[in-house]
């Protein structure tokens, strides 16, 4: 039987394709499991995605730019708002991602959550979120309308008619609406939002350094659970 300790560590990820911390987050996150991995000892993570809608009453053609919305969303100025995504973008660049909020379609989000979650029932939630994030943020994609949603799930694999068929009949909208009761069970109010193992909880775009940290806990934390339960059974404790 395989020894716990060595089974990947499941990390339960919310956040929303709209969110540009989001995408920050998984590229700091896959930093951090990275330095997590490379210590050895069959280190690994195991990644699931979970929905949660930022601002769910967009419309999905928004008439207007990413600094109308914003200024209007967050009652802010758009001078305010163009400082404010200028600092988003630098910080994105040094994790090496591109944005470009001239061309960004802000939209509805929650057909792209339908979508993962139909990605996720055929094995390709992973390459999914990477490519909805890179649609929205670096190719000014749109990723709230059924036809652009399908020509990208195609791009990682997934069978156009029954990508198309999923969204059209909202199949998966009902795992969408668990995933945010969860969340709202769990009282998350922002995202990104990692749980770790099912008892640690990690909020927003945190250092690599810092998931590497906490990855590491949880890791001698099961080896002293599963030590502590060889010696009292007086099986061999094993590395």
């Amino acid at each position: 039987m395989q020894n716990c300790v060595s089974e990947p560590i499941k990390i339960d990820i919310w956040s929303d394709i709209a969110c540009p911390w989001c995408y920050i987050g998984k590229r700091k996150f896959e930093a951090g499991s990275g330095l997590f991995a490379g210590t050895g000892d069959d280190r690994a993570v195991e990644v699931e995605y979970h929905s949660f809608e930022l601002s769910p009453d967009t419309p999905v053609d928004f008439d207007g730019s990413e600094i109308d919305f914003l200024a209007g969303h967050k009652g802010m100025q758009p001078a305010q708002v163009s400082q404010m995504l200028e600092r988003v973008t630098g910080i994105a660049s040094s994790v090496g991602l591109d944005y470009d909020f001239d061309v960004l379609k802000h939209t509805n989000t929650v057909k792209a959550h339908e979508l993962l979650h139909f990605a996720k029932a055929n094995g390709k939630q992973l390459e999914l979120s990477e490519r909805l994030f890179r649609a929205y943020f670096t190719e000014g994609r749109h990723i709230g309308r059924v036809d652009d949603l399908v020509d990208l799930a195609v791009e990682v694999g997934l069978d156009r008619d029954a990508a198309r068929a999923a969204l059209s009949s909202e199949e998966f909208l009902s795992d969408v609406r668990a995933d945010q009761a969860l969340a709202q069970e769990y009282g998350i109010q922002g995202v990104p939002f990692f749980v770790i193992d099912g008892r640690y909880g990690v909020s927003g775009a945190q250092d690599a350094a810092t998931f590497a940290q906490v990855l590491e806990q949880v890791w001698s934390e099961r080896a002293a659970g599963a030590g502590a339960a060889a010696d009292a059974s007086g099986a061999e404790v094993t590395a």
